[in-house]
């Protein structure tokens, strides 16, 4: 298969759980900060960071599927441009103190969850 079609198969997929994903969230109320695009970024960055162990040290075969969970999946599925704009609408709506915490938790979480997906990957 190629590189292109495994990067668009994987970004189909990956935008499908985006939106499964927040779609449950804005069934309920946001509050502070939008959790939907929140909770994705950090699952998505937990799994990158297993995706990471899994494809160079523990069965480095699978790295001919980096264009498809990688790329395709992951860049589908996680929201960086989406995340911008709520900080900037949160600043726009004179939220300052939900814009900081949103941009300072996102930030430090997403670390962590790439941390811990390697930390998990790397047990197995």
């Amino acid at each position: 298969m190629s590189a292109y079609l495994m990067v668009a198969l994987g970004g189909a997929l990956g935008a499908m759980g985006r939106f499964s994903i927040a779609k449950h969230f804005t069934s309920q109320n946001q509050g502070f900060i939008p959790w939907a695009t929140f909770s994705i970024n950090v699952i998505g960055c937990f799994v990158i960071g297993i995706m990471f162990v899994l494809m160079t040290e523990k069965l480095s075969i699978l790295e001919v599927y980096r264009p498809l969970l990688i790329v395709g999946f992951l860049g589908a599925f996680t929201t960086f441009s989406t995340f911008s704009l709520e900080i900037v609408t949160l600043l726009n709506q004179q939220a300052w103190l939900s814009a900081l915490s949103y941009l300072l938790l996102s930030c430090f979480c997403g670390v962590l969850g790439t941390w811990l997906g390697i930390l998990v990957a790397r047990l197995i």
